[in-house]
């Protein structure tokens, strides 16, 4: 098919200033890894060690778009979309993680947004999408208080740059992954495996976070200020009582970990209980410095949870879709999410679905063209899910699409492929996939309707 339409997501309201995006990070995409005074980040160390990588890849290269962002942003504007969610990568602007900034780096962001902006696209702009620093990583990371600091720098440093230009800024994207993935399990960077260490890393987090929106509001910045979290509602498998209880525990440590500091200025009570002597060390205040008022706050949902207390549900052997990544197709999930969200945080008054997306195997056909029909199945329905959201009342302020093309997934490598547009590596090629007509039919449809 040469174009189409989301039918599902068609037929559902979504309110006129409702903004519609794609979304990038700029480790996963940028490449030039040392160029033009870049710094090494955690994620160029962590490549570099053996078996960490599905395919034994790196981000060095990536889809080289240091080089061709001119040719991605005009397949960006092409796409009909408002709005272009990015990272900064802080080692190319500032090295060591502190010291001396490097002119190169902070020149070629301002290209960047003055490159949306000439096309008429809004800038999202996040500054730790989690490439941080080597240099402070060598000194104890996020696990290091000193680490908050230098974080709060980088930003007032970000802000001043470019916060005049872009729409909105995000501290970090994802907390969690940061804490429990690369510091607790170790399977992402920096890849160590220490429980106590984690929850260190997400108290650290969380009060960098509160510290750097307090520090960005007194610049006076009309960009609106918030941070991005990966969040799945927890269902339990069965209905017995250890099932329920799995998975309130469950919610918490993904979710209230996270929403209750931010709002409540309090870390569950239930999740310091489950981590004993390996809850964080607070200081007297830090509760109050992280509870500060946001614009907004991203949710990036990929799937539900469920939880078993035996461990036992895997979703590989119910009978259910899944990604390529083995996640479960659930829609359903997403509105179920944000309303409970809207629910127990009200404070929380404007929420974006900041990433959502599926990987799938994406062959180019005997046409030239990627027909990916899950894809575009995957986005019609959890868009409409956005849709039933907000006639619950959800205060949603955009969707965004995860991700504009394939690139570098973590520690799968390029063995996965997120991207609406098809990326061949051996020659940077992009191809927009079937799904990404389909999301600009569908978005070019709704802003002629706001016209009418």
């Amino acid at each position: 098919m040469s174009s189409s339409t989301l039918p599902t997501a068609s037929a559902k309201r979504f309110p006129d200033d409702f903004v519609w995006g794609v979304a990038t990070s700029a480790f996963q995409i940028e490449g030039a890894h040392d160029a033009d005074g870049k710094g090494p980040s955690i994620w160029d160390s962590f490549c570099r060690q053996p078996g960490v990588i599905a395919d034994g890849s790196s981000g060095d290269v990536a889809c080289e778009h240091y080089a061709r962002w001119e040719q991605d942003l005009d397949m960006i504007r092409d796409l009909g979309v408002e709005a272009y969610r990015f990272s900064v990568s802080w080692p190319r602007v500032r090295p060591t993680g502190d010291g001396e900034w490097n002119e190169a780096g902070l020149a070629f962001y301002e290209r960047l947004v003055d490159g949306l902006l000439a096309r008429g696209l809004k800038p999202y702009l996040t500054l730790n999408h989690w490439d941080l620093p080597q240099a402070l990583q060598d000194i104890g990371g996020w696990g290091n208080r000193a680490t908050v600091e230098r974080f709060v720098e980088y930003a007032v440093g970000i802000a001043k740059r470019l916060g005049h230009k872009v729409v909105s800024i995000a501290t970090h994207n994802e907390p969690w992954v940061v804490a429990q993935l690369g510091h607790e399990t170790g399977v992402f960077a920096p890849g160590l495996k220490d429980r106590r260490l984690a929850a260190q890393v997400s108290h650290h987090l969380l009060l960098s976070h509160g510290l750097a929106v307090t520090a960005m509001r007194e610049l006076q910045l009309k960009a609106s200020l918030g941070i991005v979290l990966n969040m799945a509602p927890m269902y339990p498998a069965t209905d017995s009582d250890a099932d329920r209880a799995k998975a309130r525990l469950e919610d918490g440590k993904l979710r209230r970990w996270y929403m209750d500091p931010l709002f409540n200025g309090h870390y569950p009570q239930d999740v310091i209980e489950h981590l004993g002597d390996d809850a964080p060390y607070v200081e007297a205040g830090d509760m109050d410095r992280i509870r500060v008022p946001i614009d907004f706050v991203g949710i990036n949902y990929y799937s539900r949870g469920m939880a078993s207390a035996d461990n036992s549900f895997d979703p590989k052997t119910g009978g259910l879709e899944l990604t390529d990544m083995g996640w479960e197709v659930y829609p359903q999930g997403l509105t179920d999410l944000l309303v409970s969200v809207h629910r127990d945080y009200p404070a929380a008054k404007r929420l974006y679905v900041t990433e959502n997306g599926g990987a799938f195997p994406d062959p180019v056909g005997a046409d030239g063209r990627v027909h990916d029909e899950d894809r575009t199945r995957y986005l019609d329905t959890h868009i409409a899910a956005v849709g039933d959201a907000i006639a619950q009342g959800v205060p949603m302020g955009g969707y965004m699409v995860w991700s504009l093309m394939d690139n570098f997934e973590w520690a799968s490598g390029y063995e996965k492929r997120f991207g609406i547009v098809h990326v061949d590596y051996a020659t940077q090629r992009r191809t927009p996939k079937d799904s990404a007509l389909a999301y600009r039919d569908f978005v070019l449809a709704r802003r002629a309707a706001r016209q009418v």
